[in-house]
């Protein structure tokens, strides 16, 4: 009788451990009928009994658990920082700024060509002078 009674008090120790980490790290909109931290206090002081009730009672169950699905309501995503290579707004940009440097360049370098050319037409040919 001494065993059943050593292993009872280890099954309600380690179902007390489950719910206290269990407690502890669930979300906070997870966390039903009471405060979190009263729920910690219920498991402390009344380890089986407080156990058992945030298993049936104190969080949100997962869908299709017990036979059922839980009402899902349409949660609004957070709007989280996105890092610029994830950013569509900021690679757009980036392809603008970089089309209209390369417009710029390209325009250099045409006007660039364009002196070089009429400066070319403007020198005498170096094939006529005599060679010393």
């Amino acid at each position: 009788m001494a065993r059943l009674y050593v292993l009872l008090f280890l099954v309600q120790i380690v179902l007390a451990v489950c719910a206290l980490i269990s407690c502890l790290s669930a979300d906070e909109e997870k966390v039903k009928a009471l405060p979190r931290m009263i729920w910690v206090l219920i498991i402390l002081f009344f380890p089986l009994v407080g156990s058992i009730a945030w298993f049936l009672v104190g969080r949100e169950r997962p869908a299709g658990a017990a036979g059922r699905a839980v009402p899902v309501t349409p949660a609004v995503p957070a709007r989280r920082p996105l890092a610029p290579d994830d950013d569509p707004e900021f690679l757009a940009s980036l392809d603008e700024r970089s089309r209209r440097e390369d417009q710029e360049r390209l325009r250099l370098w045409e006007e660039d060509l364009r002196r070089r050319e009429e400066d070319l037409r403007r020198r005498p040919d170096d094939r006529d002078r005599p060679e010393v």
